[in-house]
């Protein structure tokens, strides 16, 4: 554990008596701890804005103290800039396998996130729309040099003819960020955590994030897709989640690619997370090519 870190989390001014400190594992980007004091266990959360990711810790905040109103996440106990305390959940992280194994439930959850966030998020309304956030990132990463600059004209456009084949979707609250590791399962219900990217999107990225994070096979899809629209998916609505589902593996790709230019974590090799999304990408193209004909390169 860093010194600094330690040091930091004995002097916030929120903990009832003595206090042991364990590390979390994790987070690409954030340091996380568990905190056990008098009153129980808490999470403490150190994380930066980072501005070439869009992430602002001030916006992170405020969603995770909406989500907790909203019933979807653990409360937020203390915060002060750069860190953020929340209450531990005695709960199971959920792997891939976890998520493929309950379409459904995990749509329906989806679902009333989508439906209830926007009664209780507060300020300026944040935008995420992946294929701006692509755009973005390839001008972060042309300016920065990145060792795959070579590269950016052709994802360029294979993402404009995936953001052109998206049916049109009513604008909702969405999360943006749906690892397979941010749902937690009690026992008895689920939970969500880490609202980085949450802001308004349409309930797509979402979808597709959720499938292409943890692996889905086009049934599970379907059956996801079928338990979140209430009905059976028409084929427009199938590719343009096949064609996200893309999109989100190029976004986690070049948002790695970003991370290796400005970011450094103890234990996380970005170039290998990379290398990882890269090559489930390419998986993901071959498989939506050979549906729907060649994309752009």
């Amino acid at each position: 554990m860093e010194y600094a870190s330690l040091k930091r989390i004995s002097t916030l001014p929120c903990w009832h008596g003595a206090i042991t400190i364990e590390p979390l594992a994790g987070g690409l980007s954030n340091e996380s701890y568990k905190v056990t004091d008098a009153d129980g266990a808490h999470v403490v959360r150190f994380g930066e804005d980072f501005p070439f990711h869009h992430v602002s810790r001030e916006r992170e905040i405020m969603v995770a103290r909406a989500a907790h109103e909203a019933g979807f996440s653990p409360a937020v106990q203390y915060s002060q800039p750069g860190v953020m305390v929340t209450r531990f959940i005695t709960a199971k992280t959920l792997t891939p396998q976890d998520v493929c194994a309950a379409p459904e439930i995990i749509a329906r959850f989806i679902r009333s996130f989508h439906l209830s966030m926007g009664e209780h998020v507060s300020g300026p309304g944040y935008m995420f729309w992946v294929f701006h956030v692509i755009r973005d990132y390839a001008r972060t990463l042309r300016t920065g040099g990145s060792r795959m600059a070579a590269s950016l004209t052709g994802w360029l456009a294979m993402a404009a003819e995936l953001e052109r084949v998206q049916v049109p979707l009513p604008v909702i609250f969405g999360h943006n960020d749906l690892l397979a590791a941010n749902f937690l399962d009690d026992g008895e219900r689920l939970w969500l955590i880490d609202f980085e990217y949450a802001g308004y999107s349409t309930a797509m990225f979402d979808l597709a994030g959720v499938a292409s994070n943890s692996g889905m096979d086009e049934q599970t899809s379907k059956a996801l897709l079928g338990a979140y629209f209430g009905h059976e998916p028409d084929t427009k609505v199938i590719r343009s989640h096949d064609a996200m589902q893309c999109a989100s593996l190029l976004r986690e790709t070049m948002w790695s690619l970003v991370s290796e230019l400005f970011l450094s974590a103890p234990g996380v090799d970005y170039a290998s997370y990379t290398a990882d999304n890269l090559e489930r990408l390419e998986a993901a193209l071959v498989r939506y090519q050979s549906a729907y004909g060649k994309l752009p390169a």
